[in-house]
């Protein structure tokens, strides 16, 4: 490609992937989601397309928007700091008092466990401040850089979250042979605990 459309993409599918990659809350949810292969699209879709959606508003231009807003990143970061928490004590009843059975022959996807696992991945996507600043703020201010190829950077950072999602919710059925058994599913939740505590402990930590 001429113009500069490709090296372009190829920056925003590397910045992109940058800021996704490291281990979180979000990437924890939605490995232990596909591991159990539970809900599966719906979580990938959420994440991808929650990151499209912020990915263009930063190309867009509205980081100066979340910059001037401290209040609502502030209260964002009270509901998701919370959330996290509340999300890794029930992870961590789950490691103290595993299910009877608990492994993969009790993943069913009822409508329940789906709305579940709906609501808790937008509320992990959405009430995380630090995406606004990273994807919104940070990627934005990259995009703007390039121009007027701007929105080929975005669309290449688009490309790597979904690249990413798939690959870390379809590619974690590879581990089933290994946490078929309770026990590997304890020391799951128990990095899935640890994760969300974590997590959610900086981000109140860094909120008040």
């Amino acid at each position: 490609m001429n113009n500069g459309i490709l090296p372009a993409a190829a920056a925003g599918f590397v910045t992109g992937l940058s800021l996704i990659v490291a281990i979180g809350a979000q990437n924890a949810f939605v490995l232990r989601q596909g591991v159990r292969r539970q809900a599966v699209l719906a979580v990938v879709g959420i994440c991808a397309v929650s990151d499209a959606v912020l990915i263009a508003l930063g190309v867009a231009g509205l980081g100066a928007v979340v910059t001037a807003w401290p209040a609502a990143l502030t209260a964002v970061g009270l509901a998701g700091g919370g959330y996290l928490i509340c999300y890794g004590i029930l992870a961590t009843r789950r490691v103290l008092r595993p299910a009877d059975g608990q492994g993969l022959t009790t993943r069913g996807a009822s409508t329940g466990s789906v709305r579940t696992a709906v609501l808790t991945c937008l509320a992990m996507t959405w009430l995380n401040p630090h995406v606004y600043l990273d994807t919104v703020l940070l990627l934005g201010s990259v995009a703007a850089d390039r121009g007027p190829l701007r929105w080929v950077f975005g669309l290449g950072a688009v490309l790597a979250s979904v690249v990413w999602f798939t690959g870390l919710g379809y590619g974690a059925r590879l581990l089933s042979g290994a946490l078929a058994g309770p026990t590997a599913w304890r020391i799951l939740d128990g990095l899935v605990a640890a994760t969300m505590l974590a997590m959610g402990a900086l981000l109140l930590a860094r909120t008040l």
